[in-house]
């Protein structure tokens, strides 16, 4: 049995770590920066096995002999710690099978980032209410394992909606709390390229009066939200598994008015990255509510929404209409987060759209390539079957592929590549598919 020691430091978090033990933290925001640093401290690492997902820093642990990091969502941290030798393996799995992967692990210890307690001793969970809160608890209510809460000023207090979801942990769950002064990690807000301000162009034109609206990370998505803040429409919801600062400023704009049909008079997501702004402006925001990420990205629940559109990005589409969007050439980059959930709960009704923008060329070494393919190539894993595939949006426009046959999605997708492969593209797509 583990004994409760409530309130300490970072060291004596460290020290319930065992040589030869499980842990798990959660994606990105909630990942407990201090306490990770911190196990760079020791060397008598035997077999020691950590789950996570999107790294928000280079934690030294991960190229220690004995450790071992599985994660569900490779960011840029993964992909440098993978190639300088770290002992990192991709599990694959969409954000909703986190909770369930870490309840078959089992770990003896879980870590998050929270912000401080309040007067009555709950913890927000302030920028993440992912997959892994119901294994919070389950944690924290287990005698023989031990919870490690990493509370920081820094981090914004954010709700829930409670009872049911009341994003938080009381301090009497936790094993050890401790206070750090870490930040957020930040993502910044650049100026878009004039590739995606063409795409985000397109993009917006399908989201009018009254729409819901999910976002994923990346310019364009961000560029669509500020397009319609600026701009003439209005009457929004937002039910999205990422809160970006881009969605900050459509809300600023008074244009979210959140009629949705379902939890009306809040924007949903299950959680949030972007500028110290975003930040600031969440922090006592009860407008938006942080909730699992088994409700957020529900297809069924996704569908629900009046009249939702869904903004994401792909790396490669070919011309069956399959999306890959967490591979290059069979090489993880990313992961499958909540890619699939939003277009396939988008397709759901008639009324719903469902966009995948990229632009229409990638440039590998000093080649210039299509990103719109014949196939899949080079070992490249579908993230997004062709079957639930709606709108695909390049900087050269429009393919709705909704309801065409084969040969027709084809003829759309080489309409949007770039001019200096249709011809090749096009030839493919008159013998579709290969005989």
């Amino acid at each position: 049995m583990t004994t409760r020691l409530n309130f300490g430091t970072a060291a004596d978090a460290v020290q319930l770590v065992r040589p030869v033990d499980k842990l798990a933290v959660g994606l990105g925001p909630a990942i407990p920066g201090e306490f990770m640093h911190r196990l760079d401290d020791r060397d008598d690492w035997t077999d020691l096995t950590v789950f996570g997902a999107l790294l928000t820093d280079l934690y030294g642990v991960f190229l220690k002999p004995g450790v071992t990091y599985r994660s569900g969502f490779f960011g840029p941290a993964e992909r440098f710690l993978r190639d300088s030798g770290a002992n990192i393996e991709f599990v694959p799995a969409d954000f909703r099978r986190f909770g369930p992967i870490v309840e078959a692990l089992a770990p003896r210890i879980m870590a998050v980032a929270a912000a401080p307690p309040d007067a009555d001793g709950n913890m927000s969970l302030s920028l993440h209410a992912g997959a892994t809160v119901t294994e919070l608890h389950r944690c924290g209510a287990d005698p023989d394992r031990v919870l490690i809460v990493e509370v920081s000023e820094k981090f914004p207090n954010t709700m829930g909606l409670p009872p049911e979801h009341p994003h938080s942990l009381h301090v009497s769950e936790a094993t050890l709390v401790f206070e750090s002064d870490r930040a957020p990690f930040v993502i910044g807000d650049p100026e878009p390229t004039e590739v995606e301000a063409r795409i985000a162009d397109f993009a917006s034109r399908y989201v009018t009066d009254g729409c819901t609206l999910q976002t994923g990370i990346g310019g364009v998505p961000s560029l669509v939200a500020r397009i319609l803040a600026d701009g003439p429409g209005g009457d929004y919801g937002i039910h999205s598994e990422m809160f970006t600062t881009g969605l900050m400023h459509l809300h600023r704009s008074g244009k979210v008015t959140n009629r949705k049909g379902v939890f009306d008079g809040m924007s949903v997501t299950t959680f949030a990255a972007g500028t110290e702004e975003l930040y600031a402006w969440l922090d006592g925001n009860s407008d938006v509510r942080f909730l699992p990420v088994e409700v957020v990205n529900s297809p069924e629940l996704i569908a629900a929404n009046s009249r939702i559109v869904t903004i994401n990005g792909a790396l490669v589409v070919d011309l069956a209409g399959q999306v890959i969007a967490d591979t290059i050439a069979g090489r993880q980059f990313s992961g499958i987060g909540g890619h699939e959930d939003f277009v396939a709960g988008a397709g759901l009704e008639l009324e719903d759209r469902s966009l995948v923008c990229l632009p229409s060329t990638a440039t590998v070494g000093d080649q210039v390539v299509s990103r719109i393919t014949p196939g899949t190539v080079g070992g490249s894993i579908v993230s997004t079957p062709r079957h639930q595939v709606d709108v695909i949006i390049t900087e050269h426009g429009v393919a709705e592929l909704f309801g065409r046959t084969i040969r027709e999605r084809a003829r759309a997708l080489v309409a949007i590549a770039d001019p200096q492969f249709r011809d090749e593209l096009a030839e493919r797509a008159e013998v579709w598919p290969a005989e």
